[in-house]
């Protein structure tokens, strides 16, 4: 975990964090966090498969450093019991909390936080390339092959191990409805491109297995 520890910190550092060792204590954290043992899809593979996406596009960001400490939080607080944006408001809040303890200037805490809530519904405005950015990179998973795609969604289900299968399949299936009701799941150009289609494959053969509708794979 050394590197994913050297890019929280020279992420920090870019958006006006104070020099160690403060910065590194925040760091180990957010990984010990990221490593609870009820995660299995939320885990640091799934934070390390974001920040490579925002690294990989860093071009397209405004601040690109601000939209990498948001893919740190977005998840940092993550119960599957917690009901509806409990836990992105809450990462939220910790967020601003951490950084202001930090030294970042309030501005920039204040718009991590403001990213991290935006991850509840993926929806963004037009002219928020670091939003556009952000969401692209945790939706990513949507355009993986088919069979990772199903790697992810078992991962939710195991986290989800708590919810009687009946319920389950409704509070899933809602979700998958609601993904697939955006006007589009990726909004930077050349994510869009390549994930679109792909990803919307990928949720409606999710979501027919769920209801057992065939119609939903059209």
């Amino acid at each position: 975990m050394v590197d994913l520890l050297d890019r929280w910190r020279a992420a920090a550092r870019g958006a006006g964090a104070r020099p160690e060792p403060d910065t590194t204590r925040a760091g180990e954290h957010l990984l010990a966090r990221w490593r609870e043992p009820h995660r299995h899809y939320h885990t640091l593979a799934h934070l390390t498969a974001v920040l490579e996406v925002v690294d990989q596009h860093a071009d397209l960001a405004g601040k690109a450093d601000v939209v990498r400490l948001a893919a740190w939080f977005h998840d940092a607080v993550y119960d599957p019991r917690a009901a509806g944006d409990t836990n992105e408001r809450d990462s939220a809040v910790l967020a601003q909390s951490v950084l202001t303890g930090l030294g970042v200037p309030a501005s920039t805490a204040a718009e991590v936080r403001r990213l991290v809530l935006l991850t509840a519904g993926h929806t963004v405005t037009p002219g928020d390339p670091d939003a556009a950015l952000l969401c692209d990179a945790d939706l990513a998973v949507l355009a993986a092959p088919p069979a990772d795609y199903e790697r992810y969604a078992a991962a939710i289900r195991r986290e989800y191990a708590h919810v009687p299968e009946p319920a389950f399949r409704a509070g899933r299936a809602a979700v998958l409805t609601g993904l697939l009701a955006l006007p589009a799941l990726f909004r930077l150009p050349p994510l869009a491109s390549r994930w679109e289609e792909p990803a919307r494959d990928n949720v409606r053969r999710e979501l027919a297995a769920l209801t057992g509708d065939p119609e939903e794979t059209r």
